[in-house]
């Protein structure tokens, strides 16, 4: 593995570290490609300003030290700025267009809320037995593919649904299918495998086989330890091979500036 898109910092307020160790780390295990994708600092109705992502008016600071650090490690690892967004469809045009002025140049979509309200009873990974929640999420996703700003989508198999098992299957099925025909890939989160959560959920991975949707892998680091993750490495390949997952490795990146004016 040469790559990771999924990269967090100190400004997040929940990851630790300097910027500059990420990287370090990441070239001593041979990483060729990374992105630094932080939780999108947008304050709208629904998603309030708070220690789960950068701070309001930061964004420009955060591309900035990322871009210094950039230059400086040219000539050792590709380095791409991007943040991990949200898709609330009434916001969705300015918290692009947010990404857009402040100089990053991809997203990846982290469905934690679907323009809920930014509370712990409405995190996706609050246990639920409610289908409603579950159709919503699954339209909440289904409909940010569909924008193709996306370079891919975190942890889709995030929500914690524990009711009927052939209702997930149903509807999480709509998640795949998008996902082979727009051509964005699903990640395999490795922080949920070393931090043994309820994703990645094999159920869903089944699913992602049968329609063979492209799947790639994210290391969602917080740490510079884990800028590179051999460990959950190891358990990701092995999802591939049990479900026959239609690994693409290194996604392709979606810049973002083709979305402006």
């Amino acid at each position: 593995m040469i790559y990771n898109y999924h990269t967090h910092t100190y400004r997040c307020g929940h990851a630790s570290g300097e910027i500059e160790e990420y990287i370090q780390r990441a070239i001593e295990c041979g990483i060729k490609y990374m992105g630094f994708s932080d939780h999108l600092p947008y304050t709208c109705s629904d998603y309030l300003d708070t220690v789960f992502k950068v701070k309001a008016g930061d964004a420009a600071a955060y591309c900035s030290e990322i871009g210094v650090l950039r230059e400086k490690y040219k000539d050792k690892i590709d380095i791409a700025i991007g943040f991990e967004m949200e898709y609330f469809p009434q916001d969705f045009n300015k918290m692009l267009k947010s990404v857009i002025d402040s100089g990053a140049e991809y997203l990846i979509m982290g469905p934690h809320f679907i323009a809920e309200g930014n509370k712990e009873s409405s995190h996706m990974i609050t246990e639920t037995k409610d289908a409603d929640r579950l159709r919503n999420y699954v339209d909440c996703v289904v409909k940010g593919i569909k924008t193709k700003a996306f370079t891919y989508i975190a942890h889709p198999d995030i929500i914690n649904f524990t009711g009927d098992v052939s209702i997930y299957r149903k509807e999480m099925r709509k998640i795949c299918i998008a996902s082979k025909e727009f051509n964005i890939p699903l990640e395999i989160n490795f922080l949920g495998i070393r931090d043994n959560r309820i994703y990645p959920k094999e159920y869903f991975w089944e699913i992602a086989g049968e329609e063979q949707s492209p799947v790639t892998f994210g290391f969602d680091a917080h740490d510079a330890d884990n800028a590179f993750d051999g460990t959950s490495l190891e358990k990701a390949k092995e999802l591939v091979c049990k479900y026959n997952l239609n690994y693409v490795s290194k996604p392709e990146l979606i810049l973002i500036q083709q979305f402006q004016g």
